[in-house]
């Protein structure tokens, strides 16, 4: 059986670090916590579940302390959460599997990271992450913000979940600091860097600045494809907002020389389709999103809703206008199975049945 060092980064974490490692301690061997500089009672919480507490000289650069940390894991793997992450009782299970059958040539274990969640808790928002780091192997994290870790030889990609829930919002100016300082100093971003440059620019709603960023990552040789298939819908929906409606379905219907269409973008395209009063148009459009496989070993940001509930939603919508009434209610009880407490679901259902009575009447 291999043995797992989970070792964590956190600071003024004294309201999540507690229930973090509640909920993983029974499948970890050892605990190591690195502080960067808390002023709460985080440090005193950490020591209640570990003496491998040690600190940091915050430096603007998540790597360099997750890097700290990593060497400070005596184990055979090593594995990250932040303080607001929360591992299920069905994934610890899991973990505890597969810490009994992993095959030690294993250097890295893919994992999903459910970061949102729609209002009945079910994961909305996913992509997978490396959470298992063979210890020894030289692996490194890279980036000052959004850090990662390359993996390379054996990848495993596992279905252990891991859950990011989030008690109250971090500092929302933190990253874009952290790059503008970079760039003061001269810093030259590389691709992934720019890419998250550009979304830190668009979430503070300096969207010409934004669209600039994601066109000088999409010029940038090396881009990966998933980040290359996102920033085209960023940019898509930075001109959009900036009132250029046409140039955002551009971008849209530029992203499909680059690969088979992501559900995300089909819905993208529909909406604005529908926007035109284009049904038929965005109907096709919605069928192939619903169409789509999703998978999160490519890395990609999912988006769980633009595979089924909104695909169905809008093609209700679409087929209503379009007179296909029977096609209409199909869509609407197929959204009604995924989602049969959502507001717009309760409201076609009345719509509907208001419908039918009205009919009976006449």
């Amino acid at each position: 059986m291999v043995s797992i060092s989970l070792c964590m980064i956190v600071r003024n974490e004294e309201q999540t670090l507690g229930r973090c490692l509640d909920s993983v301690k029974a499948a970890v061997d050892e605990i190591v916590i690195v502080d960067t500089g808390s002023t709460d009672n985080t440090k005193e919480l950490a020591l209640g579940y570990t003496d491998k507490l040690y600190d940091f000289d915050w430096c603007d650069d998540f790597s360099a302390a997750r890097n700290y940390a990593f060497a400070k894991g005596s184990m055979d793997y090593l594995m990250w959460l932040d303080a607001d992450d929360v591992l299920p009782e069905t994934s610890v299970k899991k973990l505890l599997e597969l810490k009994e059958s992993l095959d030690p040539q294993v250097s890295v274990v893919m994992m999903p990271y459910h970061v949102a969640f729609d209002p009945a808790g079910r994961p909305s928002f996913i992509y997978e992450r490396e959470r298992l780091i063979k210890n020894g192997e030289g692996f490194l994290w890279k980036g000052a913000v959004h850090e990662a870790i390359a993996a390379r030889g054996k990848v495993l990609h596992s279905d252990i979940a891991v859950e990011h829930r989030k008690l109250k919002p971090g500092d929302p100016d933190r990253n874009l600091h952290i790059y503008e300082s970079r760039l003061a100093a001269g810093a030259e971003l590389n691709p992934r860097e720019r890419f998250y440059y550009a979304r830190e620019l668009f979430y503070h709603g300096r969207y010409e600045e934004s669209a600039g960023e994601f066109k000088k990552f999409l010029s940038m040789p090396g881009a990966w494809l998933e980040n290359r298939l996102d920033a085209r819908r960023m940019c898509a929906l930075c001109c959009e907002l900036l009132g250029r409606p046409e140039e955002a379905v551009q971008e849209l219907l530029d992203s499909l020389t680059e690969d088979a269409p992501r559900a995300e973008i089909c819905c993208d395209i529909g909406r604005h389709l529908i926007a035109l009063g284009k049904y038929k148009a965005a109907a096709f459009w919605y069928e192939t999103a619903a169409s789509r496989q999703k998978t999160t070993q490519g890395g990609a940001f999912i988006n769980q809703d633009c595979y089924d509930y909104i695909p169905y939603m809008q093609l209700c919508v679409c087929n209503y206008r379009l007179g296909n009434m029977e096609l209409a209610k199909k869509y609407h009880r197929l959204a009604a199975r995924l989602k049969p407490e959502a507001a717009e679901v309760k409201y076609n259902e009345a719509f509907f049945a208001s419908g039918e009575q009205g009919a009976r009447e006449k």
